[in-house]
């Protein structure tokens, strides 16, 4: 069965100097992905900024030069592996891709804290091949505020500059992801945004209470809106008890909040976002090679047809809706 993941953190590892085709380690390299049947994956941008700082050894001296940076390494991964991965900008080149029989990667971002107030830049991030954006992480930035176990800093709405990326995002055919966005947000994107949000990786709060999982009304309001929610495979956040490093996710922990997910806001919401290379939980699948046992182990639940929405068709269908090809 096809698998269009809507996230990981690898490009952090391409940063660093590695390459996809002799990756050790890790939840995702290029022979891992064609193992486990990729159609299309996701490569955030992670913008490791910490605005309170210290930042890390290795952090250039601003978040857009470290933007800058992986987006080149990005592109020349792109380059180097050719002949087996390409660029997914549109709905149609991921089907596209798969009829050469490439995957696809699509360049996303997980904090916009390089934006820093300035519009322009989404139409230079939009041109580099970016087609969706995480507003925030665990920091405020220019856009708004992260999650937070604080009610009131939890409910704290998007700045100004914020709902103007949202509309700009609209216009130019990048996606809004509300991951790790403070409820106040979402509720201020699923306002404003004329076309399909996601959530590329998050679970549901009904099941493990932490603020990072969305309520069920958030999860309706994704699917009222035709968006998508990627379910995420790290532990802590699908298991109340998951508190330690390096806790295993079973394949039941993911089954249980989909199945929660698909009574609250329809089975047409559901997609994987598995955080691999992002998180420290251990996969009873291994990685992102194995996880056709996850993809098969939807049949329990659901039915064929259900099962391949799940794991490909809603996520092309939602990339269609906001890109428009």
């Amino acid at each position: 069965m096809h698998v269009f993941d809507l996230h990981c953190d690898t490009i952090a590892r391409l940063y660093a100097g590695e390459h996809l085709d002799s990756l050790s380690g890790g939840h995702v390299s290029l022979d891992k992905l064609r193992r486990g049947g990729t159609l299309c994956q996701c490569f955030a941008v992670f913008v490791p900024w910490n605005p309170q700082g210290p930042q890390r050894p290795w952090m250039p001296d601003t978040p857009e030069a470290y933007f800058e940076g992986a987006c080149a390494a990005w592109q020349r991964e792109l380059e180097r592996s050719a002949a087996s991965l390409a660029p997914a900008r549109t709905a149609a080149e991921v089907l596209e891709n798969q009829a050469a029989g490439k995957v696809g990667g699509m360049l996303t971002v997980e904090d916009c804290v390089a934006l820093n107030g300035h519009i322009a830049r989404l139409d230079d991030w939009h041109q580099k091949g970016v087609r969706m954006a995480a507003l925030t992480w665990n920091y405020e930035n220019s856009l708004g505020w992260p999650n937070s176990p604080d009610p009131a800093a939890h409910g704290r709405g998007l700045k100004p500059f914020g709902m103007e990326a949202v509309a700009r995002m609209n216009e130019l055919g990048i996606a809004v992801d509300v991951s790790h966005l403070s409820e106040g947000g979402f509720w201020d994107v699923a306002r404003l945004s004329r076309k399909p949000f996601a959530a590329s990786h998050s679970c549901a709060r009904a099941l493990c209470d932490v603020p990072r999982n969305l309520t069920d009304a958030q999860l309706r309001a994704i699917g009222d809106a035709g968006g998508v929610v990627g379910v995420n495979y790290y532990a802590r956040f699908l298991r109340p008890e998951a508190v330690g490093k390096g806790e295993t996710t079973e394949i039941d922990d993911v089954l249980r909040h989909l199945r929660h997910m698909a009574n609250v806001a329809g089975v047409e919401a559901l997609a994987l976002g598995s955080d691999y290379d992002g998180m420290d939980s251990r996969l009873a699948w291994g990685d992102a090679g194995g996880q056709q046992a996850l993809a098969e182990s939807l049949e329990r639940v659901f039915t064929p047809a259900q099962a391949e929405q799940i794991c490909w068709k809603n996520a092309l269908r939602f990339f269609r809706d906001v890109i428009g090809a």
